[in-house]
């Protein structure tokens, strides 16, 4: 038998099988597609300045339809609220891939100007008139915020807050060419997925609002991180086909080969491993939560099926939409192998 040649660019990579080791229900909500057409018409009515291309990206990343898997049972308006801003968060995502530091921050400004003033825009030096970021928080959150508890609500803003210092930081990575270490890259993953605000929208979904201790226990915070670990860590599988593609190295798959010697195939499974312990761990803490009485432990367990409809609906979700593997997804899911895009040229600057 010839020997391997391990220095050989591979032309594929094997997904792992988070599917099959995720046993909890698939929900979608009633009143899904009808929500996830009116919100994906929101934004694409509310982007003037999308080409083409963007627009057929923005119909089929399907946010609608995840927000249907994971908020299913919540009722048609706070539906229609959350879908928008999922759509909205993926937009922040593809809007700030790119940017300069100073940009995001920017970015950041504009957006928290919206959600700390949602009643009007208050202008700055800078940005004396609103700028459209600005302008499409302040459309989702005036909706969101007037039914939304005051603890869930305080919630989701501290966590936006911390969404933008972790672009930042990512920015600011991009800028000096820097790829982290794999520990520090968890600690900025985390807040970079937007899946904290997410959590908070579980609350206002169900119309609920869980008091500062449940969420402040270790148990809760175990689970919300348990979830927001196998959404982030599974998101760097799927997607990391077509950000290798673009030169992109914000995804762990990267640092395992840059620092961990793994080849591709190994840090790919070495991360659906880490997915499938996070699985696991999310459902023995689930046998862990203390009772807080009949009213609050009501609001707990809907939360925690809040939480696991995120893990088992976002799975399914990401082989659906087009953002990772075009329309093939579900010939993907099948089997499973996903073929290598080649590098894409880099466009050179305009001078000024």
């Amino acid at each position: 038998m010839g020997r391997t040649d391990h220095t050989k660019k591979p032309s594929s990579f094997v997904l792992p099988d988070l599917v099959s080791h995720c046993t909890y229900k698939l929900e979608y909500n009633v009143h899904g597609d009808d929500v996830a057409k009116q919100s994906v018409n929101w934004l694409d009515t509310n982007c003037p300045d999308l080409n083409s291309k963007q627009r057929r990206a923005l119909h089929g990343l399907q946010a609608g339809e995840l927000t249907a898997f994971c908020y299913n049972t919540a009722e048609k308006e706070r539906l229609r609220v959350v879908s928008d801003f999922m759509n909205y968060l993926f937009h922040l995502d593809n809007i700030s891939d790119g940017m300069m530091t100073r940009e995001t921050d920017v970015l950041a400004n504009v957006v928290m100007n919206a959600f700390w003033h949602p009643e009007k825009y208050y202008p700055t030096k800078e940005h004396p008139e609103e700028l459209n970021p600005g302008k499409l928080a302040r459309d989702f959150w005036s909706r969101c915020v007037k039914d939304c508890g005051p603890g869930a609500a305080s919630r989701f803003k501290e966590t936006m807050a911390l969404f933008f210092e972790s672009v930042n930081i990512q920015a600011r990575a991009r800028d000096q060419g820097d790829v982290p270490d794999l520990e520090s890259y968890i600690d900025v993953r985390r807040d970079t997925s937007g899946c904290k605000p997410c959590w908070a929208l579980i609350e206002y979904a169900l119309d609920i609002d869980l008091p500062d201790y449940v969420v402040e226990h270790p148990v809760i915070e175990a689970l919300n991180q348990y979830t927001n670990d196998l959404v982030t860590w599974s998101n760097d599988i799927f997607s990391y086909n077509v950000e290798q593609s673009r030169g992109d190295t914000h995804n762990m798959i990267v640092i395992l080969m840059k620092y961990h010697d793994h080849n591709l195939q190994s840090a790919v499974d070495y991360v659906g491993n880490l997915c499938a312990e996070t699985i696991d761990s999310f459902q023995k803490h689930k046998g862990l939560v203390p009772s807080w009485g009949p009213e609050v432990d009501d609001m707990v367990v809907r939360y925690i099926q809040g939480l696991q409809d995120w893990i088992v609906g976002s799975l399914h979700w990401s082989f659906q939409t087009h953002r990772y593997f075009g329309t093939r997804g579900m010939t993907v899911k099948k089997n499973r192998v996903v073929r290598l895009l080649p590098l894409r040229k880099k466009r050179s600057k305009k001078s000024n």
